[in-house]
C-alpha cells in the first residue's frame, strides 16, 4: 500500500503589540512543516523553513512570541524559495494541506500577492473548524486548548511554526483515531 501523505503547515509572522509600523506589513516569517503518512497514521518529517520578510522587521514583541529574532531570519531563504521548497520537496501543490485555523491560508495569499509569486497550495482543510465540528464543542479552541481537550501534551514551544504544526499534526491523528476523518468532509472556512 503506498503512503498517502498530508501537509500539515503553520506559519509564523511579523507581528507588533499594536498596528505594525509605518511601510510594514505582516509578513511570514516561518513556516513549519509535519508530513503525515495517512495510510501508518505517524508523522513522517518535520521542519522548519525560515523567511526573510522583505517589507518588515521583526519586533520585540514578536522575538517574545516567537524566540525568532531579525538575525535569525535575515538567516532565512526568500518568500519565493520557500515556497519553491514547499512545491519542489513537499508536492504541495498536490497533497491536502491543513492548518489550524484560517490564519495560514489567508497570510500564504497575502504573501504571494505581496510578492508576486504563485500559490503554492492545492486543497487545504481548516483543523480547527473540523475538531470543533467533529467533537460537537461550543467555540473553536486555540491550539494549546484543543491539545489540553484531547488529553495530548504540548511538545516544544507555543508559537513556533515547525513546534505547532508537529503538535497540529497530533491533533488530526487523535481525530482519526477517534473515527473523524477531517480530510472526508468538504473544505471547512
Amino acid at each position: 500500500m503506498s503512503a498517502q501523505l498530508v501537509n500539515v503547515i503553520d506559519v509564523e509572522a511579523t507581528c507588533w503589540t499594536g498596528q505594525p509600523p509605518a511601510g510594514q506589513v505582516n509578513q511570514i516569517i516561518e513556516i513549519g512543516l509535519c508530513v503525515v503518512d495517512l495510510t501508518t497514521r505517524q508523522r513522517v518529517a518535520s521542519r522548519g523553513i525560515l523567511v526573510r520578510p522583505s517589507r518588515s522587521r521583526v519586533s520585540a514583541f514578536c522575538t517574545e512570541l516567537t524566540s525568532l529574532t531579525q538575525a535569525d531570519v535575515d538567516a532565512g531563504v526568500s518568500f519565493a524559495e520557500a515556497c519553491a521548497s514547499l512545491v519542489g520537496e513537499e508536492d504541495s501543490a498536490h497533497r491536502v494541506w491543513l492548518s489550524w485555523g484560517d490564519y495560514d491560508r489567508k497570510q500564504f495569499h497575502n504573501d504571494c500577492r505581496g510578492s508576486g509569486v504563485a500559490y503554492p497550495f492545492g486543497r487545504h482543510v481548516n483543523l480547527k473548524a473540523a475538531y470543533t465540528d467533529a467533537y460537537q464543542l461550543r467555540r473553536r479552541p486555540g491550539m494549546a486548548q484543543a491539545l489540553q481537550h484531547a488529553g495530548l501534551p504540548l511538545e516544544g514551544r507555543h508559537h513556533r511554526g515547525v513546534d505547532d504544526a508537529r503538535n497540529i499534526a497530533a491533533l488530526l491523528l487523535r481525530m482519526l483515531a477517534d473515527g473523524h476523518d477531517p480530510l472526508a468532509a468538504p473544505p471547512t472556512g
